[in-house]
């Protein structure tokens, strides 16, 4: 129900329940060892609204290069394969491996760090636990810091009744999760993330600890000195993100995305028409969020649960 739309002002005002009908599966509410499968229908649909886009695309929205790999015959409506309703069935699954990896004590959480230009406070190095990031999820608007939140929410309105859209940042991290998990190369703790991560549609950029600022710095202020506490190897500090050489460090996995301007507005825009092969301005119709930050929190909270157990699992950890 997070990442359903509807649920505030600041969201797209179409209504979908985005409950999972589970078919297969499950007994009784309780796995029963066939493989788990769910169906979440779309009720409040405008099929119609898209109509123009098989032939005038939208910038920023990936109808012009669908359109030349799938030949035309690519479904435009919703945004077809593009669209983030995709991130719905992410949540189903994401949501069953929060609760593997909760019984394993691993914890997942997001938040909103930044809409347009206003920026929540980071995540602490220090006293990240369960509760901390359970307060954050419970909250309508998934921040840190509240009054920022205010800030933000009033951004994304500002935006939407200038018939435009903003972006931002999302910052995610999982605490517990035990040392020496992921690989080298290729298939990375990171590398498997990042993957997963890229399948979320509006995500453009991805950084993990330190990041960019990292690049700033110098070794000896970017470099996290271990130390023995409390009987176990930790860090001081965690600018490496919980990810060292595509293994984890046992520190808390950190990382954050930015997330694009949703491209679907109501403002009048450039365009072409690929029939006349010429251009045209284009008005775009339907119901769009003006800002999907908001929504995709959970998103990020589910990849990471899918990749991280995945990885558990590969390591006879599970």
């Amino acid at each position: 129900s997070r990442r359903a739309p509807g649920r505030s002002r600041l969201s797209t005002p179409r209504q979908e329940a985005d409950k999972p009908e589970f078919i297969a599966g499950l007994l009784g509410n309780v796995t029963c060892g066939a493989p788990l499968c769910a169906l979440i229908r779309n009720r409040d649909t405008r099929s119609g609204d898209y109509e123009q886009l098989r032939d005038v695309p939208r910038p920023g929205h990936a109808d012009y290069p669908a359109n030349i790999r799938y030949k035309g015959a690519q479904d435009i409506r919703g945004g077809g394969h593009f669209s983030g309703r995709l991130t719905a069935p992410l949540c189903i699954a994401g949501a069953i491996c929060l609760q593997l990896l909760a019984k394993r004590g691993i914890f997942i959480g997001a938040h909103v760090a930044a809409v347009a230009n206003i920026d929540d406070d980071l995540l602490p190095e220090q006293g990240l636990d369960a509760e901390f990031l359970r307060q954050i999820s419970a909250k309508p608007f998934a921040v840190i810091n509240d009054a920022a939140g205010e800030k933000m929410q009033q951004a994304i309105l500002a935006a939407g009744a200038d018939g435009d859209s903003v972006g931002g940042v999302i910052e995610c991290c999982a605490i517990n999760f035990p040392a020496g998990i992921g690989n080298p190369l290729y298939e990375g703790l990171d590398n498997r993330l990042a993957q997963a991560i890229f399948g979320i549609p509006a995500i453009k950029g991805l950084e993990f600890g330190s990041g960019f600022a990292g690049s700033r710095l110098r070794g000896s202020a970017n470099n996290d000195p271990w130390i023995i506490q409390d009987g176990r190897v930790r860090t001081t500090s965690n600018n490496h993100g919980g990810i060292l050489g595509g293994l984890s460090s046992g520190m808390p996995i950190i990382y954050r995305v930015a997330v694009k301007p949703t491209p679907s507005i109501a403002k009048t825009q450039q365009s072409v028409s690929l029939s006349r092969q010429e251009n045209t301005p284009l008005n775009i119709k339907g119901r769009h969020d003006p800002c999907i930050v908001p929504r995709a929190v959970p998103c990020l909270e589910a990849v990471t649960a899918i990749v991280l157990l995945d990885l558990l699992l590969e390591a006879g950890k599970g």
